[in-house]
C-alpha cells in the first residue's frame, strides 16, 4: 500500500522503520476491537469512506485487534459496545504503531493517516459499529 502523505507529512508518532509503542492519549486515543469483530468495522468503515477512513493498525498477533486511531481526547466521550475498547490518556495504554514501509511484522496499516485525514472520525466509528454490533452490516467478504 502505497502511503498518500510526503515524508514532510508524516505524523512524528509513526517511526520511521519498524514498529513503535505510543502511550494512548498522546498523539491519538485509540479504539481496540478484537477479532472478527474489529475486521467488519474496518471493512464497513473503509468501504463508506471510498478508503479514506483514517489511520488503522492491525495487530496480526494474539486475538488479532484492530487499533482505529482517534483524535487525542475523543474516545471518552462514547459509549464503545462490548468487544470495543477506548485506549485513552488515563491509564497505562500503549499501542504499536508500525512504520510506513518495510518490515513491522506483527503491526501493519489497514489504513494509513492522510494529510486530509489524519484520524479516524470518532462519531462515523461509533455508528458503525453500532451498526455491525446490531447485525445491520454486511459480512466481511
Amino acid at each position: 500500500m502505497e502511503p498518500k502523505t510526503s515524508p514532510d507529512q508524516v505524523p512524528a508518532w509513526i517511526p520511521a522503520s519498524g514498529h513503535a509503542l505510543r502511550h494512548a492519549g498522546i498523539h491519538f486515543d485509540a479504539v481496540r476491537v478484537i477479532g472478527l469483530l474489529g475486521e467488519q468495522v474496518a471493512y464497513e468503515l473503509m468501504q463508506f469512506t471510498d478508503f479514506e477512513a483514517g489511520p488503522i493498525v492491525r495487530s496480526r498477533i494474539g486475538e488479532r485487534s484492530m487499533y482505529f486511531l482517534l483524535p487525542p481526547g475523543s474516545a471518552a466521550a462514547y459509549r464503545w459496545p462490548v468487544g470495543a475498547e477506548a485506549l485513552v490518556r488515563e491509564g497505562a495504554a500503549f499501542v504499536g504503531v508500525p512504520a510506513l514501509h518495510g518490515l513491522t511484522y506483527p503491526l501493519d496499516w489497514r489504513s494509513l493517516p492522510t494529510a486530509q485525514v489524519p484520524f479516524v472520525e470518532p462519531e462515523l466509528l461509533f455508528e458503525l459499529m453500532a451498526s455491525v454490533v446490531e447485525g445491520d452490516a454486511r459480512a466481511v467478504r
